[in-house]
């Protein structure tokens, strides 16, 4: 797939959008870190060879999606069940059947797998019910646990590439750099170094090709947020790594140093 241009890539996301919208029901599954440990993989496979099984179309009747991670590691393996946005917890591969036979089906909510308040006891069917979720307001975040992080098409549905399509069209890059500096953005590890600063000094840096090498060590202890990114919306690197380094349409600049940009 190649997009052209401003209006081609929202010509392209409405159309995913609309075949998105064609889908009965999707089932989301936690593709994290905590819930592979604990079994999410053969999961997801339980799901798409049960749904294959019954005769479900999983484009248009079931879609069975491995998401990145949700982040309530600790009740892992997560699945999450649209449009309704029942949320289950600590599921195990001898849920799938009950899950499709009785929430796909039907409706029906399984009342073993809700996650309940640990002070009240009690259930929350849905993912805003639950106190980790509702307080939350994720920004960068915010697309891992709703798209497949390998789908490309899943990613423009849910905004992708918006941001790099203004800069190419519209933005210079040091408008680019210009605006992420005047937002005082930082690295989100104990540096906080300031993301305006390094863009500029790899803009400014002599010879091609150049290179977006993206640290997923996470040598802080307990922090996966990096890693989290990478895993769960690759798409958002991407386009964030290309806004300040591409030619801008608006500056009638022809340099193919696209071309020369290199993710490691």
């Amino acid at each position: 797939m190649k997009i052209d241009n401003c209006e081609h890539l929202e010509q392209t996301r409405s159309e995913v959008r609309a075949r998105a919208a064609a889908v009965q029901r999707q089932v989301l599954i936690c593709g994290g870190t905590g819930c592979l440990a604990n079994g999410s993989a053969d999961i997801y496979e339980a799901f798409r060879a049960e749904a294959a099984r019954r005769g479900l179309d999983l484009d248009v009747q079931l879609r069975v999606t491995k998401t990145g991670c949700h982040g309530f590691c600790e009740r892992g393996p997560l699945v999450i069940i649209l449009p309704e946005d029942i949320f289950y917890q600590r599921v195990a591969v001898k849920d799938v059947v009950p899950i499709l036979e009785q929430t796909v089906a039907t409706g029906e909510i399984i009342q073993r797998l809700l996650y309940r308040d640990p002070n009240t006891r009690d259930a929350k069917p849905h993912t805003n019910d639950i106190g980790f979720y509702n307080m939350q307001q994720r920004l960068v975040l915010r697309n891992i646990g709703k798209i497949d992080p390998a789908d490309i098409d899943d990613a423009i549905a849910h905004g992708a590439y918006a941001g790099l399509a203004k800069a190419l069209t519209h933005m210079t890059p040091d408008h680019v750099i210009a605006e992420v500096t005047n937002a005082n953005l930082r690295g989100r590890g104990g540096g906080g170094f300031p993301a305006g600063r390094k863009w500029r000094s790899c803009v400014n840096a002599h010879g091609l090709p150049r290179y977006v090498i993206c640290n997923g060590d996470e040598g802080d202890p307990g922090a996966f947020m990096d890693r989290s990114i990478m895993e769960g919306d690759p798409h958002s690197v991407i386009e964030a790594s290309s806004s300040a380094d591409m030619p801008s349409a608006a500056t009638k600049v022809t340099s193919t140093s696209a071309k020369n940009i290199h993710w490691l």
